[in-house]
């Protein structure tokens, strides 16, 4: 693959990592995640099982956030880049499953509580005061154009 002059400049980075990434730092290590859920049109309801880690690429642009779950019966793993897009102050997710599924989020942060946010699905965690814990739940965006509560999540730090 090669790229033109224009790919090379889009591609160029600054050396230092914006500052707006540090707030990913509270989610950097293993998590052990648990959860409930509900019937969708997704599948029956039943427990979310699992962990999810996070560490930061070389260069510390990017967190690297891998999830390896078992939801109901089916075993599903994943790979997420987090990066920071300081122009809207939202930080873009773009994931990749074991079941060949892509999806493209954004995530937002008021004080502990974080929204990720993708065309058909958004998660909203809040961290506990200790940075232990982050409860939450996925929501699904229904054919009648409404969210839909769909799972109820916890992830605790493992120790």
């Amino acid at each position: 693959m090669s790229m033109n002059k224009t790919d090379a400049q889009v591609s160029q980075q600054t050396s230092t990592p914006d500052s707006a990434l540090k707030r990913l730092n509270m989610f950097v290590g293993k998590w052990n995640t648990a959860g409930q859920i509900k019937e969708s049109p997704f599948g029956p309801a039943g427990k979310l099982i699992g962990t999810d880690t996070y560490e930061w690429l070389a260069g510390g642009f990017f967190l690297i956030h891998r999830v390896d779950v078992r939801m109901g019966d089916q075993k599903n793993e994943s790979i997420e880049m987090i990066g920071c897009d300081a122009s809207s102050n939202t930080y873009p997710m773009h994931s990749f499953d074991s079941q060949g599924n892509t999806t493209v989020m954004k995530a937002n942060v008021t004080d502990n509580t974080w929204t990720f946010t993708g065309e058909a699905m958004r998660f909203t965690g809040v961290f506990s005061h200790d940075g232990k814990s982050i409860s939450g739940n996925w929501e699904y965006l229904g054919d009648d154009s409404k969210w839909h509560h769909w799972m109820d999540v916890k992830l605790t730090k493992a120790e």
